[in-house]
């Protein structure tokens, strides 16, 4: 711990530099989901790479795959001490609808303290974190105090297809006691938290096709069934009058929250009220019997992401569309399963299909729900890592999102993860006019190394 006071002034000292950095990697537009930027994507995966080597992880690489490059590399200390595993992703969503950002989503501005710029908060913001402390650590005692391995990938926000298989071919070199994450946020500004629940997910497209072509609506209108209409009320039929999920055997595997769990978020400094009036709602819909804060972290959801058919252009087209589409996602608690629920959704649709429609269903991607042990060495060094930041114990949590890469660490390496992020809800990820605050980016970093320390010591 003697080594702490160094590395903070370190890192204090370099903000400026580090933030500028922070924008030359915002700068490059990585979306993942979109072919046209593939180009892209690896040479922010290679940028990287080059980075970390330039920070002394001598090993470090960008090592293509059947899709994106994974960034991988790692410093071993002494082998006798503890080693962290730091995730990170470097793809971003993509930054439409282009009209509502107020300057260009991947020419980072500084406003009154916060960066604007796609991927600011998630994840290449706070997975920068990471390698400024390392830095900071090899620029003041020569190395940090546990062994850093790091993997950063660029497909989480297009569903993370190659990451699991990589995995499993490289367990040796991802051999680690834990797993540090920050893809995720404080409870609130100024108010630390460690989260320890994740939502799963199921994400399906689902075609409903009646006539073999688009059709005139006078000529035929009336005689045929509309595929938007058939695909509208399939979509209505899929919640109750209680907001509870219709599919059959959906609540099957529900494991339902501990009384212990249920009074630790209604402690929880939480206003509902000015949640909804963040997002502009006047009267949020939650699962009848359950609070906003529950409904929204750790009970299972189905939203409709998207729909269309038909003429969606300017002015008239009187047509009767072949089909219509719709994409959902479902969020899922323990001890659901994403393939299994999928087979729910597409047994109960097709129980449900009109006779004079097709059913095309597919699913996207998935992902297992997490709940991590708030009780090991790891969990506490982050919490005392936070408290050392912010002057007060951390809130442990449960968030809506899913990050699927935390079951796969579980899964094929045995692996917890520690995560210990510092968005806030309002950041806007997915979102036009995405931002981090250069507060929490340097908090941020002091958190992490705090954490390092606190790890080693324990």
């Amino acid at each position: 711990m003697r080594a702490i006071p160094q590395a903070l002034a370190y890192s204090q000292a370099n903000q400026n530099r580090f933030t500028a950095e922070l924008i030359d990697l915002l700068r490059i537009p990585s979306i993942s989901t979109d072919p046209a930027y593939s180009d892209q994507v690896v040479q922010t995966a290679e940028w990287l790479a080059g980075h970390l080597q330039g920070l002394g992880v001598q090993d470090a690489e960008a090592v293509q795959t059947e899709g994106h490059p994974i960034v991988v590399g790692g410093i071993t200390v002494d082998p006798a001490w503890p080693t962290v595993l730091v995730y990170g992703h470097y793809d971003v969503q993509p930054a439409d609808p282009l009209d509502l950002w107020t300057s260009p989503p991947f020419e980072p501005v500084i406003r009154e303290g916060v960066l604007y710029a796609r991927g600011a908060c998630d994840d290449k913001g706070q997975m920068f974190m990471h390698l400024k402390a390392l830095e900071c650590w090899m620029q003041t005692t020569g190395a940090p105090p546990v062994n850093l391995k790091f993997i950063l990938e660029g497909e989480e926000e297009s569903g993370s297809a190659s990451l699991p298989g990589f995995i499993r071919t490289h367990k040796e070199e991802l051999s680690a006691d834990v797993v540090v994450i920050s893809d995720s946020s404080l409870f609130a500004p100024g108010i630390p938290s460690v989260t320890y629940g994740l939502r799963g997910m199921t994400y399906v497209e689902i075609t409903l096709t009646g006539p073999d072509r688009d059709l005139h609506s006078g000529t035929y209108g009336g005689a045929i069934h509309n595929p938007i209409h058939a695909l509208s009320a399939l979509i209505t039929e899929m919640h109750d009058a209680d907001h509870r999920i219709t599919i059959t055997g959906f609540y099957d595997r529900v494991r339902p929250l501990s009384e212990e769990e249920r009074s630790a978020m209604s402690g929880l400094p939480f206003d509902a009220a000015a949640w909804a009036q963040d997002v502009g709602v006047h009267t949020p819909r939650t699962e009848s019997g359950y609070s906003v804060l529950e409904a929204s972290t750790s009970r299972p959801t189905l939203d409709c992401n998207g729909i269309w058919g038909g003429y969606t252009g300017d002015g008239a087209k009187t047509v009767l569309p072949s089909t219509a589409s719709a994409k959902i996602s479902m969020r899922l608690v323990p001890d659901q399963d994403p393939d299994e629920i999928a087979e729910l959704m597409e047994a109960w649709l097709h129980a449900r299909v009109p006779a004079s429609m097709q059913l095309a269903f597919n699913v996207i991607h998935g992902a297992q729900p997490v709940l991590i042990d708030r009780e090991s060495d790891a969990m506490s060094a982050a919490s005392h890592a936070l408290e050392d930041v912010y002057g007060r114990p951390p809130y442990f949590t449960r968030i809506g999102g899913s990050i699927p890469v935390v079951a796969d660490f579980k899964h094929l390496l045995g692996l917890d993860s520690v995560l210990m992020g510092f968005g806030l809800d309002s950041d806007a990820i997915h979102s036009p006019n995405e931002h981090f605050g250069l507060d929490r980016f340097a908090e941020g970093i002091d958190a992490i190394l705090r954490f390092h320390a606190h790890y080693a010591a324990g």
